[in-house]
């Protein structure tokens, strides 16, 4: 659904280059919930004003739905009307909302349906279909000043849904709201996304984000994603460092002739006792070092850092064992080239 392939954007100023994106390659399939993590400077915002086009990429093509964008820029008023007609089905929510205090709450969700050229009592019906969606129905003749920052947000997706887009893109969204209320719009982005079929591309700078709502995941850095793929490929890759933020697990071996492994857990293994059952089988004391465990896509993951008495040599059949319970195993201290290549022996 969306694509993005060598995307470079460089600002420009006073004789000084910025690169904030340096060939992004990303690619959302039609129907998930994406997410683009990275501290602030990674070049994220960048990203997902170029998708739509509010920035003009430096270099690259961004094709949405199909159609190339990028090919509409700077080709004549033709090529103009058409790269407006693609913007409408692309929907925007904003981190600070963005909402006219002079309108009330239908109006603020009517003006992109004014700018479409529907009649008044057209905009009004579906103005009020929006609100209803997003539980704002008893809200509409309020001003953005009556509203909680939850509901503002709320207007805010209400407007991005007016043109039926078949992709919502999403800027720090939540990054504003308190944690109870970032979790219920999160839980309506989730909503929206299957009731409507939306492709909804987030970025934020929360993990929390990420392990809440999301599908698949990228990490930003520097203006190139370093790593990315669905939340269960992530977890399952070792050496990961999005999983490891979004599980993380700490400590440190008792001792050298002692091997500290992490276990990462999901679906019906995370609700097994394999631990306990490992300990019993080999008849060997197992120390937890650390855990976290958590609900992603609504099914338990977590990961939890073990201490295993003997060097890892000595260990190879408990660990094929935990393997063999559909288990990732990734080995602290050595390359993953190297554990694989004692795994097959």
């Amino acid at each position: 659904m969306i694509t993005t392939t060598g995307l470079t954007k460089v600002y420009r100023s006073r004789g000084r280059e910025v690169t904030a994106l340096d060939g992004v390659d990303l690619h959302v399939r039609e129907g998930e919930v994406y997410g683009v993590i990275g501290q602030s400077g990674a070049g994220k915002s960048s990203l997902i004003r170029c998708v739509n086009l509010l920035e003009r990429p430096t270099s690259g093509t961004v094709t949405v739905a199909g159609q190339d964008l990028t090919a509409l820029v700077g080709r004549g008023s033709r090529a103009g009307r058409e790269l407006r007609r693609a913007r409408t089905r692309i929907g925007m929510v904003f981190q600070h909302f963005n909402l006219l205090s002079s309108r009330t709450v239908q109006e603020n969700v009517e003006l992109p349906l004014d700018i479409l050229g529907l009649t008044r009592r057209e905009r009004g019906r579906k103005a009020l279909q929006l609100l209803d969606l997003v539980g704002l129905s008893d809200k509409a003749g309020s001003y953005p000043a009556q509203l909680s920052g939850g509901q503002k947000q709320r207007v805010g997706i209400a407007r991005a849904l007016a043109g039926d887009p078949k992709v919502l893109l999403s800027d720090e969204a939540t990054s504003a709201l308190d944690p109870e209320t970032t979790r219920s719009i999160l839980q309506l982005l989730r909503d929206l996304n299957r009731q409507l079929g939306l492709t909804v591309l987030l970025i934020t700078h929360e993990m929390d984000v990420v392990k809440t709502v999301c599908d698949s995941a990228a990490l930003m850095d520097k203006g190139r994603i370093v790593e990315s793929g669905t939340v269960s490929e992530l977890l399952a890759t070792p050496g990961s460092e999005l999983a490891s933020a979004l599980f993380p697990v700490s400590g440190t071996a008792s001792g050298d002739d002692r091997t500290v492994i992490d276990v990462t857990f999901h679906g019906e293994s995370a609700t097994q006792p394999v631990i306990s059952q490992l300990s019993r089988t080999y008849n060997i004391d197992i120390s937890i070092l650390g855990a976290a465990m958590d609900t992603v896509g609504g099914r338990q993951v977590g990961r939890m850092r073990i201490e295993l008495p003997g060097r890892y040599e000595e260990n190879v059949v408990p660990i094929g064992f935990l393997r063999e319970q559909g288990l990732q195993i990734e080995i602290q201290g050595q390359q993953p080239e190297l554990v694989e290549e004692g795994a097959a022996k």
